[in-house]
């Protein structure tokens, strides 16, 4: 596996401390990578060194970010139930402080950062050169007579968190049973559990615990209805490539239907892989996004 150099930088913003990657240098336009659900900026360690390889990195900076309570970032404070459209307001902070280096800004997001890309660039495109969107499309949304369900069983699900709050930490001998918890959770091959893993646990008591924010796991309290995507989402000319898997995530790219109601300028691949597809077929997602960006 090809060694790629990168720079661990943090990120402080006026309410949170991001913990960040760089690849390439400063100077160069950027391309800023949002992460999935319970991963970190290592997901992106396979699509890095494939730019690299492909030389994409002489003409563009990478730069990887961990969201709140992942990776080595901050997580927000208390323990109140944490809520998906907080995160549009981080990558606007995140945004915002990058501008300062007066260099243009392409997003790439990977399944929830693409769900936040979306959002962010449906209020806000004028921040953003380009748009990169892997197997997600649009937020999440569901029928408003879940309403009334949700929340209820995310109410259950916050006094049970709270309950558990006094038990001690749960650690693992090693980080190996670590990685089978997370490969069983999610179905996320072994290789990529193992390069992800790392960044999300640290040492406690001379044993293993996760450093990831528990609260990431309880449901949503809330959930968008489709009349409210589709009034956000409704429309946007930012130059946009979207990136489905073959065997990806359908209720992630289920609104695949609007996306040229939503997009006046969007390109749309198909391409051999899981919903990781970016670390498992990284290297054909880098071409695609290659020719995009140079394009």
């Amino acid at each position: 596996m090809l060694t790629l150099n990168s720079t661990e930088f943090q990120l402080p913003l006026a309410h949170i401390t991001l913990a960040a990657k760089r690849y390439g240098q400063k100077d160069k336009p950027i391309l800023l990578a949002l992460h999935g659900w319970l991963d970190n900026v290592d997901s992106f360690i396979p699509l890095a060194q494939a730019f690299e390889q492909q030389g994409l990195l002489n003409q563009y900076q990478l730069i990887c970010i961990d969201w709140p309570g992942h990776g080595l970032s901050d997580h927000r404070p208390g323990h109140y139930p944490l809520h998906w459209i907080d995160y549009i307001y981080d990558l606007h902070a995140i945004i915002q402080s990058l501008s300062q280096e007066k260099q243009p800004i392409t997003v790439i997001g990977h399944s929830l950062g693409g769900i936040v890309a979306s959002a962010y660039n449906a209020c806000m495109g004028d921040n953003i050169e380009k748009l990169i969107l892997i197997e997600a499309l649009a937020p999440l949304f569901e029928s408003a007579t879940n309403a009334k369900t949700r929340l209820h069983k995310g109410l259950q699900q916050q006094q049970r968190f709270n309950q558990q709050l006094s038990r001690p930490t749960p650690t693992y001998a090693s980080t190996e049973v670590a990685i089978q918890a997370r490969h069983q959770l999610t179905g996320l091959a072994l290789p990529w559990c193992e390069m992800i893993t790392a960044r999300n646990m640290q040492l406690f008591e001379g044993k293993y615990a996760w450093r990831s924010d528990p609260r990431l796991k309880l449901d949503s309290l809330n959930r968008f209805t489709f009349e409210q995507v589709d009034g956000l989402m409704t429309i946007s000319n930012t130059p946009t490539l979207f990136i489905a898997a073959q065997d990806g995530y359908k209720q992630l790219t289920l609104t695949e239907e609007h996306a040229n109601t939503w997009f006046s300028d969007i390109k749309m691949v198909t391409l051999t892989g899981d919903h990781h597809l970016h670390m498992g077929n990284a290297n054909q997602v880098a071409e695609t996004i290659g020719a995009f960006v140079l394009n």
